[in-house]
């Protein structure tokens, strides 16, 4: 609960210490006095946006720090999980504004962000304001109300998993499906590569091999001609000696003189020599015109066949091992394109399992929400009889249609303020104490759905007065034996009421404007409800009857 709320430096107030009592606090005062400062400071601790125009006027800063004490265990948790200490069960929230329009945010001391103060806010305070009136004339507000009601939040939250989990994988189909097209042509255009260069089927460094084969195959008449040549001069023919025949006369025309001329032996050795490695060359010229292959058939077949390859190094070179990684490439698309058919396969599979899981969450949710819809008009309907509205028929009108991110109900409350009369819109027939009330009602019904100890009411009595007004009060007075309620009342059957009576008062001093807020005692309160009931001119009667209401309450 708030325990106390420090002030200083905000619009006209300049400094206030404000004690709160763990039930029912009211705030009364006249008109501009500055009650919706307050609200504007509870909400800048709790992280809501704030202004620099909400500095006073000559200040460099407002400081605003709030005591919470008994803090809930959605309080304790949402602490644990930032990491934020909260000794003896309490924690100080702190926000300054500067007049340069900067911020900064602290807890127990420890800077934080404004995001993690609205974080912790939520769990400490709610506030009603005129505002939230508009969301009970939005239709669209009113399926959160009832799913909060219900106590439906983890169910609508595990329908939201499926649901999100159910989009994706649609929007996975969608962008598979869509691509059909381009992989059905990029997967004909695989085809025509892997049988085109597979039909071919090339071999490493192969085209590098046939060019010289070829250029060996080309000139095979020339370097027949030329071994052949060069063996007849060495071994000779028919007609003519060689040159290895000769070699052989002179040796035998000079071995007989071997022995009378010196040197001679030398000689003979030498030319001994040369004709052996003469005939060696004859042996190795016959072997080598012995392996030339002048085949036409041949020649032809390696032309075709680096015609081939030159026309595959064009397409998908510019070498011949580019040729082979383009083969080995679109051999592993087209792999992948087979599995990506598996896979739309499998996705449509598993849409279809989830969609049958969202619908059948989206049943069962009805179901709970028809269910809860049924008690929430109950409830509602009893609050409201008790608030001087006994003939107003509330009902829950839910439609069906197609699965949304909150199931597959359209929600919108709709009411009937006067017997015979049919159920119409909230914001057709409505009035704004009608909706203050039903909002009062809501509250208080909703109230123990949720574990926030605070509840802050700002002109919950706006458009009210007489029996309902008093019925206001004592319901707040019913609410705050739960929770703690701080209100902002200008009725004086609000005021008296509360457990705590706190009175905001605008004074001027020179050309200054001051606010101030202090805590009243029994006699303080009587001359403030006095005034409230019948302005500044304050009889006698209307302090017997402020002391009497207090006394009675």
């Amino acid at each position: 609960m708030l325990k106390e709320l420090y002030i200083k430096n905000l619009a006209v107030i300049s400094e206030a210490v404000i004690p709160f009592c763990d039930s029912f606090n009211a705030f009364t005062g006249e008109t501009g006095a500055g009650k919706s400062i307050l609200i504007n400071g509870i909400n800048a601790v709790l992280g809501q946006r704030v202004t620099k125009d909400i500095v006073r006027s000559g200040c460099d800063k407002a400081v605003i720090t709030a005591l919470f004490t008994g803090l809930s265990e959605n309080v304790i948790k949402k602490l644990d999980e930032l990491g934020i200490a909260h000794d003896d069960d309490e924690i100080s929230v702190t926000r300054e504004i500067m007049a340069d329009g900067g911020s900064v945010a602290r807890i127990n001391s420890r800077t934080a962000t404004v995001s993690v103060l609205r974080e912790i806010g939520e769990t400490l305070v709610n506030i009603h304001g005129q505002h939230d009136n508009q969301i009970l004339l939005a239709p669209e507000k009113h399926l959160g109300i009832l799913d909060s009601y219900g106590d439906l939040d983890d169910m609508v939250e595990d329908y939201k998993a499926s649901f999100t989990k159910l989009q994706e994988t649609s929007r996975r189909l969608k962008k598979l499906t869509s691509e059909e097209r381009e992989r059905a042509e990029r997967a004909e255009l695989m085809k025509i590569r892997i049988d085109e260069i597979g039909n071919a089927a090339p071999e490493e460094n192969e085209d590098e091999l046939l060019e010289k084969e070829y250029k060996a195959a080309a000139n095979s008449f020339d370097i027949a001609q030329a071994l052949s040549a060069a063996y007849h001069v060495i071994d000779g023919d028919e007609d003519t000696a060689g040159a290895s025949e000769m070699i052989s006369g002179i040796i035998n025309e000079l071995s007989p003189y071997s022995d009378m001329v010196q040197n001679i032996e030398n000689v003979i050795g030498r030319l001994s020599g040369l004709k052996a490695e003469l005939d060696d060359i004859s042996s190795e010229l016959m072997k080598e015109c012995d392996n030339i292959d002048t085949d036409p058939a041949r020649l032809a077949q390696i032309s075709a066949r680096l015609d081939l390859l030159r026309d595959l190094k064009r397409k998908y070179g510019p070498t011949l091992a580019d040729v082979m990684d383009t083969y080995h490439n679109a051999v592993r698309e087209a792999e992948a394109f087979e599995s990506s058919g598996e896979l739309i396969r499998e996705t449509a599979g598993e849409r279809e399992k989830l969609l049958a899981q969202v619908s059948d969450k989206a049943k069962k949710l009805s179901a709970a929400r028809r269910e809860a819809g049924e008690r929430f008009v109950r409830q509602i309907e009893e609050e409201l009889a008790f608030l001087d509205m006994p003939n107003v028929k509330l009902s829950v009108e839910s439609r069906q249609g197609k699965l949304t991110g909150n199931g597959m109900d359209t929600v919108e409350f709709l009411i009937s303020t006067n017997k015979g009369e049919g159920m119409k819109p909230l914001s057709k027939i409505a009035s704004g104490g009608e909706l203050s009330r039903i909002m009062l009602a809501l509250k208080n019904v909703i109230a123990d759905k949720d574990d926030i100890h605070t509840l802050i009411f700002d002109e919950i009595d706006t458009g009210v007065s007489g029996r309902a007004a008093q019925k206001i009060g004592i319901k707040l007075r019913q609410v705050s034996s739960a929770r703690q309620v701080l209100c902002v009342t200008h009725l004086s059957q609000l005021a008296v009421m509360a457990d705590n009576h706190l009175l905001i008062e605008k004074k001027t001093e020179g050309d200054r404007t001051f606010t101030s807020v202090r805590q009243l005692d029994f006699e303080e309160r009587k001359y403030e409800i006095a005034r409230i009931m019948c302005g500044d001119n304050i009889t006698d009667t209307a302090l017997k009857n402020a002391e009497e209401l207090l006394k009675s309450r």
